[in-house]
């Protein structure tokens, strides 16, 4: 499972165009250098390839000014730096260079949307392209194993998630292992390196309380007074958690409805394994009461992956009324709504009266284990 195809590989080569840079953004251990290595050693013309953790990148490239860049570029093509937001002014220094070397094309990676738009960001409005980078999506396996294969593996997949190097691990201990070891020495690490982040126990109890209420519509007042810590403190949080991959939110839908809930929102974690992981919950299926989270999440999850790679991108929200009346997602393109219910077991479910009477136009479709596949890998 380690030679799993990526599809966002094929996006690269569609997205590289000369004097422009191509972003390639993903949590850690998701794959980005591995990916960016197998691109370069199949590329077909001369490749500069630096690393922005190793000094000596950053000694070739201290001095930002042209001639010294020609003379380090001399013949190259194609510039690929891992880890980019490492080296100082890198984002001038990646202007000057596809401003004034003529059909220079460059790939670098982060691990943060933060780090990109504080550190690279600015200088190169206009001048870059932005691909995600996700875990192993179901999309993506589909050329790696048969039906009987993917139905089999949907238990674990809900419980450890799909990180690439887990995937290759085989017993319960060693995945637990991989996760915990996941969580505490990149994804919190790379949190708490943060300027101002110092209260580690606060970002694991925010954490805790978002994997407890997947799928729960969250209030950032209550939040932050259960924790003791102010509303702003709060959605600071949530913010970087979101720009280094470890959730995304979706917000609620509405038409300017006196009864439909807007203003808050729902918190799903990119990957099943490291919800998990935060509340030490790796039971089977058959002795947990959290299952339909644990598929709304995985569901959710690998829709937003799905999407990435066909470079399809409605508008996703979730609809619920006071009177608890809801749909789990509903997307919007073209002014086309579509809704989903989600269900584990196979069972019936009427489109919600409330909804059906706002929305008569739009479509209505519960997704559960006999038809997932189609709606996360079609």
């Amino acid at each position: 499972m380690t030679n799993i195809s990526r599809a966002t590989e094929n996006l690269f080569y569609k997205k590289l165009k000369p004097n422009k840079v191509l972003v390639l953004l993903g949590a850690r251990r998701v794959g980005k250098s591995y990916l960016i290595k197998k691109i370069r050693d199949q590329y077909k013309e001369k490749v500069l390839y630096l690393n922005g953790d190793d000094l000596d990148s950053h000694a070739l490239l201290e001095k930002r000014n042209i001639e010294n860049y020609k003379q380090i570029l001399a013949g190259v093509t194609l510039l690929i730096i891992d880890e980019a937001q490492e080296i100082p002014e890198i984002g001038k220094k990646l202007k000057l260079m596809i401003d004034e070397i003529i059909g220079l094309k460059i790939i670098i990676t982060g691990s943060s949307a933060f780090d990109i738009n504080n550190r690279i960001g600015e200088p190169l409005v206009g001048r870059m392209t932005i691909l995600n980078l996700y875990p192993i999506s179901q999309h993506e396996l589909l050329k790696h194993e048969t039906f009987l294969e993917t139905r089999s593996r949907l238990e674990e997949r809900l419980i450890y998630g799909s990180y690439p190097e887990l995937l290759s691990l085989k017993s319960h201990d060693d995945k637990i292992e991989y996760i915990r070891n996941l969580i505490h020495s990149y994804l919190l690490k790379d949190i708490l390196a943060y300027e101002g982040i110092k209260k580690s126990d606060k970002i694991i109890a925010l954490l805790q309380k978002l994997a407890f209420r997947v799928g729960s519509e969250i209030s950032v007042d209550s939040l932050g007074r259960e924790l003791q810590i102010s509303k702003n403190t709060v959605d600071k949080y949530l913010d970087l958690f979101s720009k280094v991959f470890i959730v995304f939110s979706v917000s609620g839908f509405s038409r300017n409805r006196d009864n439909e809930i807007t203003k808050m929102k729902k918190w799903y974690f990119m990957d099943n394994g490291i919800r998990n992981g935060l509340i030490l919950n790796y039971s089977p299926l058959s002795l947990r009461t959290d299952v339909g989270a644990l598929w709304e999440n995985y569901l959710q999850a690998e829709r937003v992956k799905y999407l990435s790679h066909i470079e399809y991108f409605p508008h996703q929200y979730f609809w619920r009324t006071h009177s608890k009346q809801e749909v789990d997602r509903i997307e919007i393109y073209n002014d086309k709504i579509s809704a989903f219910e989600y269900k584990w077991q196979e069972v019936k479910v009427k489109i919600p009266p409330q909804f059906l009477n706002a929305y008569p136009e739009a479509s209505f479709e519960v997704i559960n284990t006999e038809n997932y596949l189609k709606f996360i890998s079609d």
